[in-house]
């Protein structure tokens, strides 16, 4: 429903969001980028192991343990400025990384990287909210922005392996160069500047408390993800909970806390992110399996699994925009549970998979990728539609947050339930034919299995990479059924907490004179 009482955005609001595009197409790209320039960075710089994954993590750690810090920040200092110091950051922090010389000067690169894109996550949402004020024009603005962030992912794989085809691996750094210069310059005259009024004092302590309670939960859920269930990776978790309680309680009790209380004032902030959250869970569940399985399973190089990969996005594009729309004309509520229920059917679909089914994945992955647009395109209005717009910033990085946790714990419990069956299978299968050391190494993945294969004369070979790719898709299977079980619970959910109340919190917001934000200019 359009507020009657708001102004429309013009021209020049929608051209001063196509800017802000451009940042986020980048903070998205910036880890798929990557993949496929690991092994020339091993080769030219001597990475070990270990390196190989702080390349990767740096950049995810700094961005999720910054988020609120920066969403805070912006709303004191102005989300424009914010934006354009960020902006400023990743351009030089990829000049660095592009011309690194050793490991470590490219992980601290990286890190630099993630401060740069927690800076301009949040800035870009939160200017959305302020520059749209209008409805209608808002669920617009973040359906478009939601289904670009999808697409960034996937093209962020095809350009890595376009660039490193004619150039050296740093190139895929250098992408990110002519988009910041642009956005340096085109922001300062097109987008507004907005920060809050009245926004208190900035809290260190609370600083240290978020980045202590998201680092630690996020790397335990990493590592458990990658190398399984350890008490050494439970009691990272566990420490990280104890410092987001802490966390939690100063927010609740402090004058100047970095989470306004008021954001939770209206029922649809908190659904939001918390659906918000359960979408990325699924997501992320979803592309541990369809990425290994086009590459390991159907033998696909690098470059044609990523480019099989962009086929679904294609559908993704029109799934944020038709949401908004179809949520002007029916209760928000229903939509975002249609949302789920078609992600549902995605993994649905997957159950009808096996060592050999392109054309059936891909559908489903482009089903599951349009259901997860909707619900975030609609969540994430509804939650920054609950916002006091000077407060934009900080429920843009809170929406930002659940993002990064969601994604990394769909990881985490999905990978871990289709490993146990991918080793029961292996185990079962396999057990009275091979050595034990050789069977460890296909327990272990199925890219040990592949190599195994490799090892083995003839038909051995040939039965190992079946049983291990069979096993594979099983585990894909066990883990489908347990994510469509979790989003009909969300579907349900979304239904119970904001049917009816949609539409609530936005008009309540226009409403309240005091909480107008500050333009700092145009």
């Amino acid at each position: 429903m359009t507020n009657p009482s708001t102004t429309r955005a013009g021209r020049k609001e929608w051209t001063a969001f196509a800017v802000l595009l451009l940042p986020l197409l980048l903070v998205s790209m910036d880890t798929s980028v990557l993949f496929f320039a690991v092994p020339a960075i091993t080769r030219d710089l001597g990475a070990s192991s270990t390196q190989q994954l702080w390349i990767f993590d740096s950049y995810a750690f700094a961005l999720a343990g910054l988020l609120m810090t920066m969403g805070s920040l912006g709303d004191r200092i102005g989300r424009r400025r914010l934006l354009l110091l960020g902006a400023a950051a990743f351009g030089t922090a990829s000049v660095a990384a592009a011309y690194a010389q050793s490991a470590e000067m490219l992980i601290a690169a990286r890190f630099v990287l993630g401060i740069g894109g927690a800076t301009l996550m949040p800035s870009t949402m939160g200017l959305v909210r302020n520059m749209f004020r209008d409805d209608a024009q808002r669920a617009k603005a973040v359906g478009i922005w939601s289904a670009a962030m999808a697409g960034g992912i996937a093209l962020g794989s095809v350009l890595g392996g376009v660039m490193l085809k004619h150039f050296w691996w740093g190139s895929v750094f250098l992408l990110n160069v002519p988009a910041m210069v642009l956005l340096l310059v085109c922001a300062p005259l097109l987008v507004p500047e907005f920060k809050d009024p009245r926004p208190g004092r900035f809290d260190l302590a609370s600083v240290v408390l978020s980045m202590g309670a998201v680092l630690p939960t996020i790397y335990g859920v990493k590592e458990m993800a990658a190398d399984g269930f350890a008490v050494s990776r439970l009691l990272w978790v566990l420490a990280g909970l104890a410092l987001g309680v802490a966390f939690v309680r100063r927010q609740r009790g402090g004058r100047s806390a970095m989470i306004s209380r008021e954001l939770f004032r209206h029922r649809a902030f908190g659904a939001g992110i918390g659906l918000n959250t359960l979408a990325m869970f699924a997501m992320m569940g979803s592309s541990y399996f369809t990425t290994q399985y086009l590459q390991s399973v159907l033998g696909k190089g690098p470059l044609e699994a990523a480019l099989w990969g962009t086929l679904p996005s294609l559908a993704v594009g029109a799934a944020g925009p038709l949401a908004t729309v179809a949520a002007q004309r029916v209760d928000r509520a229903y939509v975002i549970a249609t949302g789920f229920v078609i992600t549902a059917a995605g993994f649905a679909l997957l159950l009808g998979t096996d060592a050999s089914s392109l054309t059936l994945t891909l559908i489903s992955c482009a089903v599951i990728a349009c259901g997860i647009v909707t619900v975030a395109a609609l969540v994430s209005d509804l939650a920054l539609g609950a916002t006091p717009p000077e407060k934009a910033g900080s429920a843009a990085a809170l929406l930002e947050t659940g993002q990064e946790f969601g994604g990394a714990l769909g990881m985490a419990v999905f990978g871990t339930i289709g490993m146990a069956v991918y080793r029961h299978d292996v185990s079962d299968g396999l057990s009275p034919t091979l050595p034990h050391g050789e069977l460890a190494t296909v327990r272990e993945t199925l890219t040990g299995a592949t190599a195994v294969a490799g090892r083995l004369p003839g038909r051995s070979g040939a039965v190992v990479l079946s049983v291990a790719r069979d096993g594979f898709v099983h585990g894909m299977h066990v883990a489908a059924v347990g994510a469509a079980l979790v989003l009909l619970t969300g579907a349900a959910v979304s239904v119970r907490l904001l049917r009816g109340r949609a539409e609530a919190p936005s008009e309540a917001l226009s409403q309240a004179p005091s909480e107008a934000p500050v333009a700092a200019g145009r």
